[in-house]
């Protein structure tokens, strides 16, 4: 058996592939985003501003103060 991995990217894309699946008669199981898209969108920032160099680098001596 062969497994597809769909990404709708809105609601309405969604309803329409559940509604093409149940016409076909083809079983399929939802499964929620294991992350919460806030955070995934925090993290895609923090790994642009390391990209574009707005860092602050903290010596060891100065972690502590």
């Amino acid at each position: 058996m062969n497994y597809l991995i769909v990404h709708p990217d809105n609601h309405d894309k969604l309803s329409a592939v559940k509604a093409v699946l149940k016409a076909l008669n083809v079983d399929f199981d939802e499964a929620k985003a294991p992350y919460n898209p806030e955070f995934v969108a925090k993290m895609a920032e923090g790994e642009e501003d390391i990209k574009a160099g707005r860092t602050v680098k903290v010596t060891l001596d100065d972690l502590w103060k």
